[in-house]
């Protein structure tokens, strides 16, 4: 696969001094909305007036950052990514056979997509297609081999530098699990390990929902659906128990961490379900364990509801890394609306409420819509889309397919269709008959005719990662909002060190004449050539104030439609 270098691009932050009023939507099936202001710069940079060229003060000296600092993940459902043995099942095997096309392990960008980084979706035992309800968390799904099949896969991985983060489930287990069944004796030891009740307590869920079910012998609380309960983690040995399971994937079987489902859920206080202080205690003592284990063991965490509760989970220390659901719908109400604002607004409250780089940014999930189904099936906005995620600071998930314009609309199965590997019968996913029929674009829509071609969106993915990977500064650089006098036009500078890069897009269809951008203070020092790394033209050079920003700068009379620039200041 081709991934060549024909755009470049460059991405910055500092604050707006002005007054941002944003409406974060987020939640796990239900909407809130919060309104914020903010009046200070997200992160500013001592000003530097004496050398033409000082080095950049970064805005936070005592920011630690980690190994998924400097990679790109690729979630994967695994039944829909190859099956290799027809029986319409994607499979370890098939993962291994498609390596290559996450990372070759060489440092040829061409050849690769080159995320550094794996999650894969629930891959135990269960009833479902999906995997969210376990029935034997010691084992894999037989549909997709063997566990010394995972453990090759593990190993190829590995041999790539490419990590492997798997989605564990700890809220609840399926009802058809051994030990709900079990608790559903009244005398039983595992009675106590579910939260059973003799009357329904009637309780209703943070969505709206009945969180209380009807079993053989009483009523069992969960959160999700009846044929998920909910563990009792007020019970010492479910604690043990699923510590017990976290070191044996770990030690045992050597995964590089966990993205934790449904992490709000997993202990309740009377009415309250979410985000309980036991919840958070819960996480302290979880993490404590895992690092003991491996220190270098990641802990993710989908806590999808506003980031003003997300960050209680980051700045206490219990969790690594939580996915920013409000950034994820800022970038793509951007990328839709063809107004910067509230991408530009939302990263701002990012970088304010988060530790320096620990948080997730994406575009969609397995449970959401895909990129191309919200954005109508645009490719230059799928493509301003993935120029905001991959720019931006933290640590970009991207979910399989949409580096190839897949389309997917609810229901859940819909957007988790087989990946689209070439035009041939069933997209070349498998030479039976698939789980699920393959989306009907994929003659014209498939990796293997995208690879070939310089201007596709999987080429565009491609040269972003790769440049993403070759500078720190668009991993693990400080950022700095910039104003634009133009709606349509994102701005903001990456810095690390002595590298300085100003990523800019027009969101429009529009040529854009009057964008004049503005940074107030900064880390800026002298007068700078601007050189694109992505992207081209010749720009003109810039010049800092005293305070260490630039007023009115525009380093192209006019932005074409769509333009995306990565510029690196020297």
């Amino acid at each position: 696969m081709r991934m060549i270098n024909w755009f470049r691009k460059s991405i910055t932050c500092l604050f707006l001094p002005v007054v941002i009023v944003i409406l974060m939507t987020a939640c796990n099936g239900d909407n809130s909305t919060s309104t914020v202001e903010a009046t200070e710069p997200a992160r500013t940079a001592a000003a530097q007036t004496a050398a033409p060229h000082p080095l950049p003060t970064p805005g936070n000296d005592d920011a630690q950052f980690y190994w998924w600092n400097e990679r790109v993940f690729y979630e994967i459902f695994v039944r829909s990514f190859l099956d290799s043995d027809g029986d319409g099942n994607g499979d370890f095997a098939g993962m291994i056979e498609k390596m290559d096309f996450l990372n070759t392990g060489e440092p040829s960008p061409d050849e690769n997509l080159g995320v550094g980084g794996v999650w894969l979706m629930p891959i135990f035992p269960s009833p479902s297609y999906h995997g969210y309800d376990v029935t034997d968390y010691y084992d894999v799904n037989p549909d997709y081999g063997t566990m010394e099949d995972f453990k090759r896969f593990l190993d190829q991985a590995h041999e790539r530098d490419v990590k492997v983060i798997i989605d564990m489930v700890l809220n609840h287990t399926s009802s058809q699990h051994p030990w709900f069944i079990e608790s559903q004796d009244p005398d039983s030891p595992y009675r106590d390990w579910y939260i059973w009740s003799e009357t329904n307590p009637g309780t209703i869920g943070p969505w709206g929902q009945d969180v209380w079910h009807k079993g053989a012998t009483g009523y069992y609380y969960g959160v999700f659906w009846g044929g998920m309960p909910d563990l009792n983690y007020r019970n010492p040995d479910v604690v043990e128990e699923m510590k017990e399971v976290l070191r044996f994937w770990l030690e045992d079987v050597g995964v590089d961490g966990f993205r934790i489902d449904g992490a709000r859920y997993i202990l309740e206080e009377d009415e309250e379900l979410a985000d309980t202080d036991a919840n958070h205690q819960f996480f302290e003592e979880l993490r404590t364990h895992v690092k003991h284990i491996n220190p270098e063991a990641l802990l993710l965490g989908e806590v999808w509801t506003s980031n003003f509760a997300v960050k209680q989970y980051l700045e206490g220390g219990e969790l690594d890394l939580a996915f920013d659901f409000d950034l994820a719908g800022a970038f793509m109400n951007s990328a839709a609306s063809g107004r910067a604002d509230r991408a530009l607004n939302q990263l701002g409250f990012s970088l304010k409420l988060f530790p320096p780089g620990q948080f997730a940014p994406f575009l969609t999930n397995h449970d959401m819509e895909r990129v191309m189904s919200q954005l109508g099936e645009d490719w230059d906005k799928a493509k301003n889309a993935a120029t905001l995620l991959l720019t931006s600071p933290g640590v970009p998930f991207i979910y399989y397919g949409e580096e190839i314009g897949m389309v997917g609309r609810k229901p859940d199965e819909k957007i988790r269709t087989p990946l689209q590997w070439s035009d041939e019968m069933h997209a070349g996913f498998t030479t039976g008959f698939p789980w699920i029929s393959v989306n009907p674009d994929y003659p014209e829509k498939n990796v293997a005719g995208q690879s070939e071609d310089p201007e596709s969106l999987l080429s565009f993915y491609g040269a972003l990662i790769e440049l993403r990977n070759r500078h720190e500064a668009l991993k693990t650089g400080d950022t700095y909002l910039i104003k634009s006098e133009a709606p349509a036009v994102y701005a903001i500078l990456r810095v690390s060190g002595d590298e300085i890069l100003m990523v800019i897009v027009n969101l429009s269809r529009d040529p854009v004449s009057d964008y004049r951008l503005s940074l107030l203070d900064g880390p800026l020092g002298g007068s700078y050539q601007v050189v694109p790394l992505f992207g081209e033209g010749e720009f003109t050079e810039l010049t800092s104030t005293q305070q260490g920003g630039f007023n009115e700068y525009q380093p192209l009379m006019t932005l074409p439609p769509n333009a995306r620039f990565i510029l690196q200041l020297k």
